[in-house]
C-alpha cells in the first residue's frame, strides 16, 4: 500500500513553524542582540563555543534550523504551485524545495558536529 507523503510533510511545517515563531525570536534576542550590548556580560567567544560544544544544545540548533527550513521549504513550494498556479511543475518544485532544505539542514548538521 503507498502511503502519501502529505502528512509528513504537513508535520513538518507546523514544527517549523511553532519553533519558527516560539523559539527563534528569543534565541535571536539573546545571541544578536542581549550579547553583544553587553547585557548578559561579557561576550566571550569561549564561553559560546563551550555552551555550544554541549551535544544536547547541538542537537536542539540542529531540530531548530531542520524544521525551519523545511517550513520555509514548504511555504515556498505552496506558494509557488499555489500563488503562481506552476501545476505543471509540481514534481519539480517538491523535489527542489525540499532537496535544498534537506542539505541545507545536512549542512548545519555537519558544521555543529564540527563544534563539538
Amino acid at each position: 500500500m503507498d502511503r502519501p507523503k502529505d502528512p509528513l510533510l504537513w508535520g513538518l511545517f507546523s514544527a517549523g513553524g511553532t519553533l519558527a515563531a516560539l523559539v527563534l525570536p528569543a534565541l535571536v534576542l539573546v545571541a544578536f542582540l542581549a550579547a553583544p550590548l553587553g547585557w548578559l556580560g561579557p561576550a566571550d567567544f569561549g564561553a559560546w563555543m563551550e555552551v555550544v560544544g554541549h551535544p544536547l544544545i547541538r542537537l536542539v540548533l540542529f531540530g531548530i534550523v531542520a524544521l525551519s527550513l523545511h517550513h520555509a521549504a514548504h511555504r515556498l513550494r505552496y506558494t509557488l504551485y499555489d500563488g503562481l498556479q506552476l501545476y505543471h511543475l509540481d514534481a519539480l518544485i517538491t523535489v527542489l524545495t525540499y532537496g535544498i532544505a534537506t542539505a541545507l539542514a545536512l549542512t548545519a548538521a555537519v558544521l555543529l558536529w564540527m563544534v563539538g
